[in-house]
C-alpha cells in the first residue's frame, strides 16, 4: 500500500525548483503571488502527494503547470491523472504561452479559479492553433 504525502510539505527538490525557475515561471509567479490574481492564494512548487506542481491554489483546487520541451508526455498524463483523482483541475500552458500571451493565460487561470477549478469555457488554443 502506498502512503500519500500531505499537501504542502516542502521537500529539498521543491526548494531547488523554486531557486532554478525558468523565465516563464518567474514571469507568471510575479502575477500570481501575494493574491494579485482575483485575491486567490497561489503557492509555487508546493508538494501534493508525490508531485511538485509548478503552481497550486488549494482553495480553488487548481494546479497550473508550465511545459517546455523537457516534459515527458506519458509522465505528464500520470501526473495529471494523480492530481485530478485528488480533486484538482490541471491547467497546462506552454512556456511560449506565458512569454507571448501572459494576459490571456492569466484570464484563463482566473476564470478557472473563480469556477473552483472547473475548466474555463474559453480556454487558450493549444500550441499551433488559433
Amino acid at each position: 500500500m502506498r502512503v500519500t504525502a500531505p499537501i504542502g510539505r516542502t521537500n529539498p527538490h521543491a526548494r531547488r525548483l523554486r531557486r532554478d525557475s525558468t523565465n516563464a515561471e518567474r514571469l507568471i509567479w510575479r502575477a500570481l503571488r501575494n493574491r494579485q490574481l482575483g485575491g486567490f492564494k497561489f503557492r509555487r512548487q508546493a508538494t501534493i502527494g508525490w508531485y511538485i506542481p509548478d503552481f497550486v491554489c488549494i482553495d480553488a483546487k487548481l494546479v497550473i503547470e508550465l511545459d517546455g520541451g523537457q516534459h515527458d508526455a506519458e509522465m505528464e498524463r500520470e501526473r495529471t491523472k494523480y492530481l485530478e483523482q485528488r480533486g484538482f483541475n490541471v491547467l497546462r500552458f506552454w512556456n511560449n504561452d506565458i512569454l507571448e500571451n501572459l494576459e490571456g493565460v492569466l484570464e484563463t487561470i482566473l476564470a478557472a479559479a473563480e469556477n473552483k477549478g472547473e475548466p474555463s469555457p474559453c480556454p487558450l488554443p493549444h500550441a499551433g492553433e488559433g
